[in-house]
């Protein structure tokens, strides 16, 4: 006598399968990485507007923040470690959490922090700021051709380019910021045009730290619309694919 075995239902079995599939996605993007895509050009020339980024999330610990809807199960981060001068970071805008920022570290806790015509002081000391030719925008909104490239090295020793059309905006001459403890100073790489901690950012609390920037997945020049997909042959930006970010 043989046994009969019963085949489960396949709708059911395909509904389970994409249920676990979620809740991975969910874990994953809330504990390890989650992706981001750049809006503005205020991180030129180092990310770009298109540019579709991977964040970890580990790097810094988790806060409220870390999570989905920001809900208030404690204070302060968990598993916390501190940000380096030179990390790229997405935060939680201090003056309202609710909107994600990108900007780069300059100042940690303690650290002085000042722009003396278009050059960055870091604890009284100038950054190294050598010219490294110039850069064209594919951004319509800020188009930029020809726009003067400098490369400004850390004390830490991290270095990378910045922008700066004009040594003499409001931003490339500044007081003397002092960070104070558990905060962070921010600044874009496109000098003449970044909202930052030199302006209404201000100091970033460590609790709003979301993760550092690690990886470029996938860029679309031409302000190309991700849903453009007729477009991306043409306008992808095939050397940025899986491209560190330094």
């Amino acid at each position: 006598m043989s046994e009969k075995v019963k085949p489960e239902n396949s709708f059911w079995e395909t509904v389970k399968v994409v249920i676990q599939a979620l809740i991975l996605a969910g874990l994953i993007r809330t504990v390890l990485v989650q992706p981001f895509t750049i809006p503005s050009g205020s991180m030129m020339p180092t990310l770009l507007v298109g540019d579709y980024i991977f964040v970890n999330k580990f790097a810094y610990g988790y806060s409220k923040y870390s999570l989905p809807f920001s809900p208030d199960l404690f204070n302060g981060r968990i598993f916390g470690s501190d940000p380096k001068r030179g990390d790229i970071v997405v935060f939680r805008f201090p003056p309202n959490p609710s909107i994600d920022y990108i900007k780069r570290c300059v100042g940690l806790p303690g650290d002085r922090i000042q722009m003396k015509s278009g050059v960055l002081y870091v604890n009284g000391q100038a950054v190294p700021k050598v010219a490294d030719g110039s850069f064209n925008s594919d951004y319509a909104k800020d188009p930029g051709q020809n726009i003067p490239v400098f490369r400004e090295t850390l004390p830490n020793g991290v270095t990378y380019d910045t922008l700066d059309e004009s040594p003499d905006t409001l931003g490339d001459n500044t007081r003397e910021f002092i960070v104070p403890p558990g905060h962070y100073f921010m600044m874009g790489d496109n000098r003449d045009n970044s909202a930052d901690s030199r302006f209404d950012v201000g100091y970033v609390p460590a609790e709003n730290l979301v993760g550092k920037a690690s990886m470029i997945f996938f860029s679309l020049g031409n302000d190309t619309a991700f849903s453009e997909i007729w477009k991306w042959p043409t306008n992808m930006r095939w050397n940025r694919l899986f491209k560190g970010v330094d």
